[in-house]
């Protein structure tokens, strides 16, 4: 098709603002699908999407739609996650895209990730269209909003389109401004091919699913393509498009959205934002030599270790993560042992839901039993040497008496929420060490708040506190700021006197002893009695700070003895005493699974 009809788009949005919804009504709309097939949520196909009602991957469909001009338009729509942990996949979906809807829930405003993607949509240059979705809602309130997303965008407020993904109502005025204001691609069709890889996922039986962007020439079925950045060369066994089901075609032309398939077994060898070009043909036909940009390379934020329940499954494991990885550019892996958990991995995620996520598609997909730990963030530190480590494992920390200085990663916060609840939101910054950076009133009603925050003081449960002390009114958006110097400590759990890797804990010294103390009593409750005392010690080096002891089971040696002289009770209890001290110089406690989850439930209190 000619490049002059074809537009491609992305739809951006806060979580939960419509946007599934609207793209299933595009989809009815331009008769994509048929009515019998139709069903809620079509584009997003994974289960646990599905039941949790949230976009994970970002997926691309072709539709075609007859304008007022007559004209038929051939139309990319690629549907975005919503959630600050899923930024990555929206901005590798935008790389592919012109322009954006930008969807906002007319009964709740302008939120913090619709500020996020915002400025990312307006940073890659595509056009912006808004929408306000949701106007069937008793609750609506469209001038209001209008307002905000007026005030953010610089837009009239009367010009904002007003729809409603659920009826569909005003869907196709939103196509015709999408075809009216969205510039066509600008690639050279006659050009040497490139195409970037955008994303890509793993079939069993065909190997690696590449979806690529043309950017410029023709990608045709049988040739050989090569991938510029990782070298590797391949045939193209399947070339097609989505609709929303894989469509076969002979060739994708400059502009067009689609999938390549070569093969390949190998997950690393096709790597996303890479870029493919075609072998020199003989018949003419050049090589291109000059690779697209491609995207950042995505940095972790969160790390914690994932290790197998039975320790056979390792391999299992590891097979799983590099599939995985494939599907999940954002998801780092590396391979740890523990002394209390044995052989798994330790991997880096975007954030805590990105961890949930991941976690239930292993015990799902490739059917494991996971233990995840405590959750951590990576430190950089500097030796009394000058030597400088980076941390991702609270047990890799280094003596406390050879270090000079620990950095922690800081985020830039951005909390919008309801003016009644300045107050608790402030409150709760403090108590996580945060600094006020900002304040700023979006309209009478709602604020924006800035802070600067350590990341490690909001990975557990800072989300949940900020939606029950504001009624889960407030909207959460943060971007890592740097790292900065603070006074953190390790905290050792001791059980019988022998440290618990799998239960350090990196915390600031303020908060090391409530910690402390909170830890042990919980552990006190979760380990069983032996038949000798166990304490269970805090540490921070060789201060113990806090101590619970689990006390031993006593069996009632003298329970023979009837009458008779009390020396015969004394030896016998004598007897017992020196047998509980060998015991326990060969006694190991054994730690139970759910000693390990008494710590995930820290915060929870």
């Amino acid at each position: 098709m000619d490049q002059s009809h074809i537009r491609n788009f992305s739809i951006i949005a806060h979580i939960d603002h419509g946007k599934s919804t609207l793209a299933d009504r595009i989809l009815e709309l331009t008769h994509t699908v048929a009515p019998r097939e139709m069903r809620a949520q079509l584009l997003d196909s994974m289960d646990l999407e599905r039941e949790r009602g949230i976009t994970i991957k970002a997926q691309a469909v072709r539709v075609f739609f007859t304008a007022h001009d007559g004209e038929t338009y051939q139309l990319h729509l690629i549907d975005t996650p919503g959630h600050v942990d899923f930024t990555y996949e929206v901005s590798r979906s935008l790389a592919a895209c012109e322009g954006a809807l930008l969807v906002v829930d007319s009964s709740q405003g302008v939120e913090a990730q619709t500020v996020a993607n915002t400025y990312l949509a307006v940073e890659s240059g595509l056009e912006l269209i808004p929408c306000l979705n949701k106007i069937d809602l008793p609750g609506a309130e469209p001038q209001r909003v209008a307002g905000e997303v007026s005030e953010l965008i610089g837009e009239a407020p009367e010009s904002i389109l007003q729809i409603s993904g659920k009826t569909g109502e005003g869907v196709g005025e939103v196509l015709e401004e999408l075809i009216a204001r969205v510039p066509p691609p600008s690639g050279d069709p006659e050009g040497p091919p490139r195409a970037l890889i955008f994303d890509s996922e793993f079939d069993q039986y065909r190997g690696v699913i590449a979806y690529i962007r043309v950017v410029d020439g023709v990608f045709r079925k049988g040739e050989q393509i090569r991938a510029m950045a990782t070298g590797t060369e391949a045939d193209i066994d399947d070339i097609g498009f989505f609709s929303p089901q894989m469509m076969p075609t002979d060739q994708l032309a400059a502009g067009e959205v689609g999938y390549l398939i070569t093969g390949l077994k190998d997950v690393t060898q096709l790597r996303v934002g890479d870029t493919l070009t075609t072998r020199a043909r003989a018949g003419g036909g050049a090589q291109a030599t000059e690779a697209l940009p491609g995207y950042r390379d995505v940095k972790p934020m969160v790390f914690c270790g994932l290790f197998p329940i039975d320790s056979d499954d390792y391999p299992d494991l590891r097979d799983a993560l590099e599939k995985l990885t494939l599907n999940d550019a954002a998801l780092s892996w590396e391979p740890e042992t523990s002394d209390a958990l044995g052989f798994g991995f330790r991997c880096g995620f975007l954030g805590l839901l990105h961890m949930d996520i991941v976690r239930e598609r292993l015990e799902r997909e490739y059917d494991l039993e996971l233990l995840a730990t405590m959750p951590s963030v990576e430190f950089d530190i500097t030796l009394s040497s000058g030597e400088e480590l980076e941390v991702h494992n609270p047990s890799d920390m280094p003596d406390p008496g050879t270090i000079a200085e620990i950095r922690e990663p800081f985020i830039r916060a951005s909390v919008i929420a309801p003016k009644e609840f300045v107050g608790a939101v402030m409150e709760l910054c403090q108590e996580r060490r945060g600094e006020h950076a900002g304040m700023h009133y979006l309209s009478p009603e709602r604020v924006q708040m800035t802070y600067d925050l350590p990341l490690a003081e909001i990975v557990l449960d800072f989300f949940d506190q900020l939606k029950s002390r504001t009624r889960g009114y407030a909207s959460l958006d943060y971007e890592l700021s740097g790292m900065k110097p603070s006074d953190l400590v390790k905290l050792d759990v001791l059980l019988a006197g022998d440290p618990v890797d799998a239960l350090s804990m990196v915390v600031h010294r303020d908060k090391a002893y409530e910690m402390g103390r909170t830890l042990t009593e919980k552990l006190r409750k979760r380990i069983p009695r032996q038949q000798y005392d166990v304490p269970i010690q805090a540490a921070i080096g060789s201060h113990v700070i806090a101590r619970e002891t689990v006390k031993a089971f006593r069996k009632d040696v003298i329970s023979g003895c009837y009458g008779g002289d009390i020396t015969r009770k004394k030896k016998l209890l004598a007897k017992q005493k020196e047998g509980k001290k060998r015991m326990k110089q060969v006694g190991r406690v054994e730690v139970p699974q759910e000693a390990f989850l008494a710590v995930l439930e820290l915060g929870e209190e």
